[in-house]
């Protein structure tokens, strides 16, 4: 495989796998949440980033991007079980849950800083990756709010 194709396989394998542990987390996260209002939230940030995934598979059929299940990653796994210890012990279960979402979605943000990064991305796969970061930041502002708010 030409070494180009397999850097951007590499990338968007990579986002894949950061798209799958953050369903997870969220569902997670919206299974410990007490409110209302946050559990709604954290439920459509599911929704969202199974949309990424959607299209992140669709962008290049032509590369292997794993299994359309969602599985996660060991990191993301441990940091899952992190989660649930933290809103086992911590007060405030929903702030909590908050944090780690605003920590998750920094994290995601650099690693799509990192893809875009790739100069033989195609263009059209550049846009794709682009706009899910955007909305990443929108995101991450929405919940910043939230969470000093709450």
């Amino acid at each position: 495989m030409n070494t180009d194709i397999a850097k951007i396989e590499e990338h968007l394998k990579d986002l894949v796998s950061k798209n799958e542990d953050a369903i997870k987390g969220f569902e997670k996260a919206s299974e410990n949440s007490k409110q209302v209002g946050i559990k709604s939230y954290f439920e459509k940030k599911v929704v969202d980033r199974m949309q990424f995934l959607r299209e992140l598979r669709a962008s290049v059929p032509e590369l292997d991007l794993g299994s359309v299940e969602i599985e996660g990653s060991a990191a993301g796994t441990l940091h899952r079980t992190w989660m649930d210890v933290k809103a086992f012990f911590a007060e405030d279960n929903d702030e909590a849950m908050l944090e780690e979402a605003v920590r998750g979605d920094k994290a995601a943000i650099n690693d799509y800083d990192k893809a875009l990064a790739e100069t033989m991305m195609p263009h059209r796969l550049k846009e794709i990756i682009r706009a899910q970061k955007e909305f990443l930041q929108n995101d991450l502002e929405t919940t910043e709010i939230l969470e000093h708010h709450k």
